[in-house]
């Protein structure tokens, strides 16, 4: 809410671009490695959580049925939270602005309602989510693995960060959508978190549910 009022949002995207675009729109490394890569691989971990659900790896063993469900919901609902927010944002991306070659007029993503002139559907930043959405994850390990747990949380913020500000300098986000994805997803993470508990606490019965199979893997 402070780097909102700041205003600041102009002034950084100002650092990338001008009257002519934004010259690392199309840089191979911003499209194909931080963008298409990294949104590929964002969701290959989101199968790996769904799948060990049931065939816990690694971190994944010292957490009961119930956290490994919570892990793989909470990563998805981020990304579906993020996805329905854009889906009725009518701000547009900085690369629409007329200041950077575009043709919309700048207005305030909070400004609910008010048409840009642009194509909207710009807020939050959805690919900063594919870091985002495994905040998460920290909730539910930090009971079983509070080691790890930290170790996530880093790994989560700094990819959001990372592929928040690829998208900033490529001119398709402010610097606030990176922030407020990072905002909701978190919010999303601690939401199910309390879920959780709240099952855990009154349905003990659903952590032993693990198939047999689900069982030897988190043995061995």
């Amino acid at each position: 809410m402070a780097w909102d009022t700041s205003g600041l949002d102009l002034d950084v995207a100002r650092l990338f671009g001008s009257a002519h675009g934004f010259p690392l729109r199309d840089h191979w490394l911003f499209v194909h490695v931080l963008h298409e890569g990294a949104r590929r691989l964002g969701w290959v971990l989101v199968l790996v959580l769904a799948v060990g659900v049931w065939w816990p790896v690694g971190v994944l063993r010292r957490l009961d049925h119930g956290e490994r469900v919570q892990m793989a919901i909470s990563a998805l609902l981020s990304l579906g939270v993020i996805a329905l927010l854009k889906q009725g944002s009518t701000t547009s991306c900085p690369w629409d602005l007329a200041e950077f070659g575009g043709v919309a007029r700048y207005a305030s993503h909070w400004a609910l309602g008010v048409m840009d002139g642009g194509g909207g559907h710009c807020f939050p930043a959805g690919h900063a989510s594919a870091g985002f959405a495994f905040l998460g994850g920290y909730f539910a390990l930090r009971h079983k693995a509070p080691r790890a747990a930290r170790w996530w949380l880093a790994g989560a913020l700094a990819a959001g960060v990372v592929l928040g500000l690829a998208q900033q300098a490529r001119g398709a986000h402010f610097t606030s959508h990176t922030l407020w994805t990072g905002w909701f997803c978190w919010m999303t993470g601690w939401l199910c978190d309390l879920v959780g508990q709240w099952m855990h606490r009154h349905f003990p019965e659903l952590d032993s549910q693990l198939p047999a199979e689900a069982d030897a893997h988190a043995v061995h």
